[in-house]
Formats: C-alpha cells, sequence, structure tokens
C-alpha cells in the first residue's frame, strides 16, 4: 500500500514514522528542505521536495494514484486543496488535517462532499474527546470501548494497596469476564502468563464487558473522589472544546489563560463555569482559586514544558490528579516518571485515526498505548483467513500479542485457548507494534487476483 503524507511538520512526521514501521510504502511531500531532509535521514521513507498541491508532483508516478493520501501542513487551507486535487490525479482515499470548527461545525459532511476529503483529523478535537473520556472513569488511565461498546478496554497505575499484588496471576480470581490483557512495567511490555505477578505502578490493562469492566472500577475510584470541578490551564482550541464538553456533563469548570482575547471566546461559550484571565503559574492564583480543592487539573497550555512545570506546581499545591498535553511523544514517558499522573500526545492521538483509517484487513478500530509502544485492536474474522475455523491454541498467532476478547454473534466474552474464530467474529487482540501488521494478516480473506 503507497500513502503519500503531504507536510513533514511535527504530526506529519510522526505519521510517517508509525506507517514507515508498520512497513507501508511511504512518500513524504515537504515544501522546506531542513524538514525534507530531516525526515530523509531519520525516517526509511521516501522525500519530495515541493509544493503538495502542485500539478507537476501530484503527477509524479510515486505521488499519482496513491491507495491514502495525508495533507497534515499547517495550513487547513492547504489541506483541503491538496487532498481535492489527490482525487483528481487517482488517489483512492485521503485524509486532511482541518482545524478550524467552522469548516466542519454546521455542516460536518461538507469536507466530504464537496472536496473528497474521506477523513478530517482535528488534533485538538480528538485530544478533548479523549482527556473528557478519561476524567468520566476518574482511576483509568486509558479507557477505550470496542464492539460497539460491548467490550471495554480499561488500564490502571495499581496502587500500594492493591490486593493481588505479589500474587501469581494463575491464583488471582478476577470477576467472571475481566482478563488481565497487558501489563507495562517501567516502559516494557509484558503479555501475561500464569507465573506472572503483579507490582505496585504497574500499568495494567484490563479487558471485559462494559458493565462488569464498569463495576471492576470501583477497586480503583477510592483513590479519588467523584469528579466534579475541574480546572483547565489553557483556553486554546482543545481546552475551550473540553470546557464545554465536561459542562454538558455536569462538572463545574475553572479555567485559566492569559490571553484576553481567548477568555472573552470562551466565556461567551460558557453557561456555569468560571474563565479567568491570568498566569497558570501564579502561585497566589492558584491557590485563591482552589487549586487544592479541583478533582483534576488539566494543563493544556501550547508549551510543552510550561505544562509539565503547571502539572508539578498543581501536585505541589494539592491537586489530587494532573493530566497533560505534550507535542512531542518522547514527553510521555518523561512526564510520568517526574509525578505527572496522565500524559497524552495529541501528534499520537492524531496518528491512531490516521492507523485506524489506513489500516486493512478488517480493521475495525485502533487505540495506541503506552507512546505507541503496543496497540489494541479491534479486528473482523475474515472467511477464508488463516485464523477462520481455529481455536486460540491452535490459530498460531505470534507470542508477542493476546487475544483477550471476542464478539460472536453480538455476544461479547473472554475466551480461552480453546475459543474458536469464526468468520465474521469481532475481536480485540493487544499486541507490540512492531507485530501488528503481521497479526492483521493472519485476519485478512484470501486476496482475489
Amino acid at each position: 500500500m503507497r500513502i503519500v503524507v503531504v507536510g513533514a511538520g511535527k504530526m506529519g512526521y510522526s505519521i510517517a514514522k508509525l506507517l514507515a514501521e508498520g512497513s507501508y510504502d511511504v512518500v513524504v511531500i515537504e515544501q522546506y528542505e531542513e524538514r525534507r531532509q530531516i525526515v530523509k535521514d531519520s525516517l526509511d521513507v521516501l522525500t519530495i521536495q515541493g509544493n503538495g498541491c502542485s500539478p507537476e508532483i501530484l503527477d509524479m508516478p510515486e505521488v499519482r494514484d496513491a491507495d491514502v493520501f495525508i495533507a497534515v501542513t499547517d495550513s487547513d487551507e492547504v489541506n483541503m486543496v491538496a487532498c481535492r486535487m489527490a482525487k483528481a490525479f487517482g488517489a483512492k482515499h485521503t485524509v486532511a488535517r482541518v482545524r478550524n470548527e467552522e469548516y466542519t461545525s454546521d455542516e460536518p459532511l461538507l469536507l466530504s462532499k464537496t472536496l473528497g476529503v474521506d477523513l478530517n483529523l482535528n488534533p485538538e478535537r480528538i485530544t478533548a474527546n479523549e482527556i473528557s473520556h478519561i476524567l468520566m472513569t476518574p482511576a483509568a488511565l486509558d479507557v477505550d470501548d470496542f464492539a460497539d461498546g460491548k467490550v471495554r478496554m480499561f488500564g490502571a497505575s495499581l496502587p500500594r494497596d492493591f490486593k493481588f499484588l505479589g500474587v501469581p496471576l494463575k491464583n488471582v480470581r478476577l470477576p467472571d469476564g475481566i482478563l488481565i490483557a497487558m501489563i507495562f512495567r517501567k516502559h516494557r511490555m509484558i503479555i501475561p502468563h500464569g507465573d506472572d505477578i503483579l507490582e505496585p505502578g504497574d500499568n495494567v490493562y484490563f479487558v471485559g464487558s462494559q458493565e462488569v469492566i464498569k463495576k471492576f472500577e470501583v477497586n480503583f475510584e477510592a483513590r479519588y473522589d467523584k469528579l466534579e470541578r475541574v480546572l483547565l490551564i489553557g483556553a486554546g482550541r482543545a481546552g475551550r472544546m473540553l470546557a464545554i464538553m465536561l459542562e454538558k456533563q455536569g462538572v463545574f469548570v475553572k479555567v485559566i489563560e492569559k490571553d484576553k482575547d481567548r477568555c472573552r471566546i470562551l466565556s461567551e461559550q460558557m453557561n456555569s463555569g468560571l474563565v479567568l484571565c491570568g498566569d497558570g503559574t501564579d502561585i497566589d492564583l492558584l491557590t485563591e482559586e482552589g487549586i487544592s480543592e479541583a478533582d483534576c487539573v488539566v494543563c493544556l497550555t501550547d508549551d510543552d514544558k510550561l505544562n509539565l512545570l503547571l502539572a508539578l506546581l498543581a501536585k505541589h499545591l494539592g491537586a489530587k490528579k494532573t493530566i497533560v498535553r505534550v507535542a512531542r511523544n518522547e514527553y510521555v514517558d518523561l512526564m510520568a516518571k517526574v509525578g505527572v499522573d496522565i500524559a497524552l500526545s495529541a501528534r499520537l492521538l492524531s496518528a491512531a485515526e490516521v492507523m485506524r483509517f489506513v489500516r486493512q484487513g478488517g480493521l475495525v478500530s485502533v487505540a495506541l498505548l503506552e507512546g505507541a509502544k503496543a496497540e489494541a485492536l479491534e479486528l473482523q474474522v475474515q472467511p477464508g483467513c488463516k485464523v477462520d475455523g481455529k481455536t486460540l491454541i491452535r490459530a498460531g498467532l505470534p507470542r508477542e500479542c493476546l487475544v483477550c476478547g471476542i464478539v460472536h454473534e453480538g455476544e461479547a466474552s473472554v475466551p480461552n485457548g480453546h475459543s474458536m474464530l469464526n468468520a465474521g467474529d469481532r475481536v480485540i487482540v493487544f499486541a507490540l507494534t512492531e507485530i501488528v501488521q503481521d497479526v492483521m494478516d493472519m485476519f485478512a480473506g484470501k486476496k482475489t487476483a
């Protein structure tokens, strides 16, 4: 599959890197030579210097008739025009980063109808949705629903008083319908086996039916009070979207932003929340506004280093929980090491949307875990594929993956080695990123000539 990425900025680089690691044939078009050279020196992709909207570039053999054309430059308008032009030159599917809500809010399908954009990528909205999802499950590091909500993945950091610490997993009695799918310990992934044990601080991913997981989450919720008050620092696009989402869900939101125009825009959109024009690093302001009483402090400024400082300051002043949005993927691990509860990379979240769109072989959805070290995939068993009609123990799946959920005829279950995989079933698979394509190939149907 040939994929063309226009724009080698931070997001374009992240998407190209993930796609290249997935063994796709990737072509990157970048107008600025310095950016193009960085990609050429760092990634195993073909690079072209030029304008992604140029007919001369789009008609090149390496670009024309691309399977997927992804435009993620800094300009919404350039991205939309590039996708429209690419469709004229034979691109089968197009993806455009469009951050301005004015293009999509009134008529969500306008881009698809008029410009042929198949996927609209809005990093700020994706980030706001993810944070809102996490906040509504206060104990979670990560929450994702699969199979139309029938199966839920719940990731949590184990506290020191978790009752199953030090117990071999074969002796752990979890509620029926729940499986420990994956353990991350000191940034190392462990596919759990019977003799493995759980340790304090492990990031553990549990999978089961949504109803059972919701009951199980109570074991972790005691660490935090019910979410009632959230303090947001930063009222950019993501901050404004998140504030409105939380307010609609009955959460009292207080926002601190030093840009007067941003404050005015948000204050006109909110009903019961409070918008304060001030400096988020002002200790007196934070104390006066009751930062220690907030159930969570979310740092969403445009500066990664400032977000880290704000989160640490919030912890020092008594904040119960901190969430930080970062642009640089490599900062995710650093944030966890220094005490930030949850760090989210807007680039990785957007890359997950692209990966879900790009991948073939019956892929329904994908979630990137632990800074894209592993992935949770929802796959559909295709007729005639390598695993069709086989039990898990005989399916021959790689050791670095685990099937942790099967939906058969609308019923979700936690599988064992004797569970059968049948065409049409949906399965939830956890796997190391580097072997994901191999796993997907086993679920893909036989190609016809």
